[in-house]
């Protein structure tokens, strides 16, 4: 029975990241700090308008990527990279909806018909 037990717990050994409170500190900090600079670049007003949103979207991105490593402990070692397979799985359906719903409206606002009075009244629906 012992040595059952050993080996189940060498088992257990091989999960390729094992969480530390550096870890979580190094998170912590990364995590201020990209909420801090946008937070910053927006409410001091030092980006230019057309340039807030894709720099804010970028810092966002990072971020997601920093809970991902320090709190979810996703890399390519845990449970043998499935996990990463899976959420890289996501990350591209989710673009692909996004992509598509983007695509979508943009044509459908592209090719609908004008409506203003005048056009309705050519069309004899006034």
């Amino acid at each position: 029975m012992s040595a059952q037990h050993h080996e189940h717990h060498d088992a257990h050994d091989d999960i390729g990241y094992h969480a530390t409170v550096r870890g979580y500190v190094t998170g912590f900090v990364l995590s201020v700090i990209l909420t801090a600079i946008p937070f910053w670049l927006v409410m001091g007003k030092v980006l230019p308008a057309g340039a807030t949103a894709p720099v804010i979207l970028g810092f966002a991105a990072v971020q997601v990527l920093v809970h991902m490593v320090y709190f979810l402990h996703m890399n390519a070692k845990v449970e043998g990279g499935w996990s990463l397979l899976a959420l890289v799985f996501t990350a591209i359906v989710v673009v692909i909806m996004l992509a598509g719903s983007i695509w979508v409206m943009y044509h459908m606002n592209t090719n609908m018909m004008p409506v203003d009075p005048q056009t309705m009244r050519n069309m004899g629906m006034s």
